[in-house]
């Protein structure tokens, strides 16, 4: 994304809004049906991270199936991407759980009860299972501690020692409940080069098991269309599996699948100013979107979503604090630099919005929902969905 692109449908969408451009997007699905043809792995696209199903036929021609962390998704995916549909849970529900075994071909258990009280039933109505572990390796940064399901209180997959005890107990010589493969996801926006070291720790623990399985799941948080990603070293992690177990390998990327193919559309409602924590003035653009509703990753990651033809804070001549219109505070999306001074009405366009955007927010504040809005090759918008009043009221 060039840092002065100025698309031709910017002043034609509602604002705010989530605008996806298919030429992006298919981008990214080339690079890993690439991945595909070249490995035989098998992707899948993580639901959690994108779930606009507009583009599910599109999608569907480039990856395998979809990957879902309940029964919503996996229904979801189930009627609008076919292929194969994987779920996870770290629990499922007892009242869930024979939808999920008529719509699901591959479900993955998080803990050693979940699969014994659910594995005959999986077994019996012919599903390929498999169990999560913990490879108890962490490489989050510390400031990412919120993403990492390897420290030592994640409830997030089973670790060695509660597998070799759970072996042990199996005196009928059933192996494992009769499970097909692992899986692990400890990665988030992250190169090849913490897979490559999380793989060792798996085989290091898990390695006796993995030679009678039927397959592994790398899970998700591989950037893998980011432009400085190592492809090479994945395809040799993916080809190691292969080769030395045999094994069917699936990825779940999220992030990847949708990665710099998406905006949010913003427009300047009022302009302060204000006094900085050193006292000095500062100017306030008070948006139409929120970082507390519209982009909580900006909060809960925390961090400064690229906004076109910006610059850094001091770069550029004029400086803006971009917050939201809600009560929270700290409701604020970043501090952005610009040639000329900012006006009410003007469009401003946020890069990168087209993940963890519409999946998880919300209407705190009775806060309108951007529309989704798409964008084809030939550069026609279509307008997905609008929402309004009734939208916030139904779930209330």
């Amino acid at each position: 994304m060039g840092h002065d692109y100025q698309p031709g449908w910017l002043s034609s969408v509602p604002s705010p809004a989530y605008v996806v451009e298919e030429s992006r997007l298919r981008h990214n699905l080339e690079i890993l049906k690439g991945l595909q043809d070249r490995t035989g792995c098998r992707v899948l696209l993580a639901q959690k991270a994108f779930s606009m199903y507009h583009f599910y036929p599109l999608m569907r021609e480039f990856l395998k199936g979809t990957a879902a962390s309940g029964l919503f998704e996996a229904r979801l995916g189930h009627e609008e991407f076919g292929g194969e549909n994987h779920v996870f849970s770290p629990a499922y529900q007892d009242k869930d759980f024979p939808e999920i075994l008529d719509i699901c071909d591959h479900i993955i258990f998080n803990s050693i009860g979940q699969l014994k009280h659910f594995a005959p039933m999986a077994a019996k109505a012919g599903r390929s299972y498999g169990l999560r572990i913990n490879p108890e390796h962490s490489t989050q940064p510390a400031e990412h501690a919120i993403y990492d399901p390897c420290s030592g209180d994640s409830r997030l997959g089973t670790k060695l020692s509660e597998l070799e005890e759970a072996i042990a107990e199996d005196g009928d010589g059933q192996f494992m409940y009769g499970i097909r493969g692992l899986h692990f996801h400890t990665l988030c926006e992250q190169g090849a080069e913490p897979l490559a070291e999380t793989l060792e720790a798996v085989e290091q623990k898990f390695g006796k098991i993995l030679k009678g399985l039927e397959w592994i799941n790398f899970g998700g948080g591989h950037h893998i269309t980011r432009e400085d990603y190592n492809i090479d070293l994945l395809e040799q992690c993916i080809r190691r599996m292969q080769q030395q177990y045999g094994l069917t390998v699936y990825l779940e990327p999220g992030e990847a699948v949708a990665l710099d193919a998406g905006f949010l559309v913003a427009t300047v409602l009022e302009l302060i100013e204000a006094d900085d924590v050193n006292g000095r003035k500062a100017s306030i653009g008070i948006m139409d979107t929120s970082a507390a509703c519209h982009m909580p990753d900006v909060l809960e990651m925390p961090y400064r979503p690229p906004l076109l033809g910006a610059g850094e804070p001091g770069e550029k001549a004029f400086n803006y604090t971009l917050a939201g219109p809600t009560c929270l505070a700290g409701d604020t999306i970043g501090e952005y630099s610009f040639d000329a001074p900012l006006s009410v009405g003007d469009r401003l366009l946020f890069g990168d919005m087209a993940i963890y955007t519409m999946v998880k927010n919300n209407t705190f504040n009775g806060m309108p929902l951007p529309a989704i809005c798409a964008v084809d090759n030939n550069g026609k918008v279509k307008i997905i969905r609008e929402f309004g009043y009734e939208d916030f009221k139904m779930r209330l």
